[in-house]
This record gives structure tokens, C-alpha cells and sequence, in this order.
């Protein structure tokens, strides 16, 4: 099972990251996930992605998670 971000606008609404040019990796387990998610959450904000959940697979493991630091 593939461990993946959804990248989400201010509104809750799920984003395609090639529209904010970005590509979000599937990873192997949930520690490569949010380590990618550590590198990158700064870049992701500045392109308008409000908040983020992470997935397994299909399932909902937490989130959203709001990306705003204040």
C-alpha cells in the first residue's frame, strides 16, 4: 500500500498538484510520507495549498492538517 499526501485549498477541496506544480511522491510507509511532507510543506503553502491528510491507499490515516505556521 502506497502512503500518499492530498493536498487540499482553503476550502477543504482536495487539489491536483500539477496545478500548483508541484508532484507529491508515493511513498512506501508513513515516515517516508512525512518526511517529504517536512522538506516541502513551505513550497506547498506558497503555492496555495492550505492543508494536507495523508492516505494509505485509500484510507484517511489523519488530517487535514492546516500548513499555516501562525
Amino acid at each position: 500500500m502506497s502512503w500518499h499526501w492530498r493536498l487540499e485549498d482553503p476550502a477543504g477541496s482536495a487539489l491536483d498538484p500539477a496545478s500548483v506544480g508541484v508532484e507529491v511522491p508515493e511513498e512506501d510507509n508513513q515516515g517516508d510520507a512525512e518526511s517529504w511532507l517536512g522538506e516541502n510543506w513551505r513550497e506547498l503553502l506558497d503555492r496555495g495549498v492550505a492543508a494536507v491528510t495523508l492516505l494509505e491507499g485509500e484510507r484517511k490515516v489523519y488530517g487535514p492538517m492546516g500548513l499555516d505556521e501562525t
